[in-house]
């Protein structure tokens, strides 16, 4: 199977099952000279993890790191670091009975179409437990931009079904379970509630930023920035749609006030997202993905089995309800991603170019 690593110059190698003995990741490309300790790595984890509140997945997994390679005396040396996370919490027993049938919605029947066979344990390399490999990529990635640019990622949940949620203050995002940006999440406890009692799932609409951007990243045709970032977000489980800056609305823009005016105080909107021509602007780069409901649920749904015959299926187990919930820090670590890999290009590129223009400094 091709197709598992992510980036060129910051490569990004998944491999692992869902009910496997270990996920993980190699990396090849992080500039050598870096601390580097599982402890810069495990809080993104730990933000992913299933397990931790009645409103994800109860598989209790630790997702705890391990670094076997890359890192002499705590620092990079700019091989390859190898990143474990093992799995211990597997009841494969669960997927038993849908081992003949498929779920609608899922890659049950495209996987079996294109290899032939597919590992019904979770989702097998489908599964969204896949993304903590990249989470933990990813915090690599955030650690060498904070301290080479001072970029920060930030990422928060903007609406669940049919639930919006409006925007109070990022210091409200880490003290809920949802990575909502308000005190208050009462209207969302009581919404997921419901629908866990149902049997059924929803979707979510979810917005990642980053701050504090170097000007010049990207390129002007294949290779643009904002390109990269859609390819990168919809690499995520069940993301079905990606807007940069104002996105679908700017169909309402009329041109006299879609483009954002600039001065050398900074630019007066961010209707281009941090992103023109393909290359950052130095503005904060503004990315909203939405994510589809969960397609294992228990509420039961026609189907066909392996042979063609009529089914029905219900898929028991321990899923969930919502995987917007636990997909703002993997949102975060593939723009990082991006990030990391278009710095990269930039510095062996244009590393030396001096430019005349004053830089604007973002959005005033």
């Amino acid at each position: 199977m091709s197709g598992n690593t992510f980036g060129h110059l910051f490569a990004v190698t998944n491999f692992g099952e869902s009910h496997g003995p270990a996920i993980g990741c190699v990396i090849d490309g992080c500039p050598p000279g870096m601390a580097l300790s599982e402890a810069d790595i495990q809080p993104d984890l730990d933000r992913r993890r299933p397990g931790t509140s009645k409103f994800v997945t109860q598989r209790n997994e630790p997702d705890t790191v391990e670094i076997l390679s890359g890192v002499y005396e705590g620092r990079t040396t700019g091989t390859p670091i190898c990143l474990l996370i093992k799995n211990t919490d597997q009841r494969s027993k669960d997927y038993s009975e849908i081992a003949r049938t498929f779920r609608p919605g899922h890659a049950d029947y495209s996987y079996i179409q294109k290899y032939g066979l597919r590992d019904p344990r979770g989702g097998g390399r489908s599964s969204a437990r896949l993304t903590a490999p990249m989470v933990a990529a990813g915090a690599v990635a955030k650690k060498w931009l904070l301290q080479k640019y001072g970029t920060v990622f930030r990422g928060c949940m903007t609406q669940i079904g049919d639930v919006a949620i409006g925007f109070e203050s990022w210091s409200h995002v880490q003290h809920n379970p949802f990575f909502a940006p308000i005190a208050d999440t009462t209207a969302l406890e009581h919404y997921m509630n419901t629908l866990r009692k149902s049997g059924d799932s929803c979707g979510a609409r979810l917005r990642v930023t980053a701050a504090n951007m170097p000007v010049g990243l990207g390129q002007p045709l294949f290779d643009k920035l904002d390109a990269d970032i859609a390819y990168a977000m919809m690499g995520i489980n069940a993301v079905k749609g990606v807007e940069i800056g104002a996105g679908f609305a700017s169909v309402t823009h009329k041109g006299s006030t879609h483009g954002d005016a600039l001065s050398a105080q900074g630019f007066k909107h961010n209707n281009a997202g941090g992103v023109l021509g393909g290359i950052s602007t130095g503005q904060d780069l503004e990315v909203s993905i939405v994510v589809k409901p969960t397609s294992s649920i228990l509420v039961p749904r026609e189907t066909m089995d392996i042979d063609g015959n009529a089914a029905e299926v219900i898929t028991k187990g321990r899923h969930d309800p919502c995987v917007g919930i636990r997909a703002t820090p993997i949102a975060e670590a593939m723009l990082a991603l991006v990030v990391m890999e278009h710095a990269l290009a930039h510095r062996a590129q244009c590393g030396d170019v001096v430019s005349s223009t004053p830089v604007i400094k973002g959005s005033v």
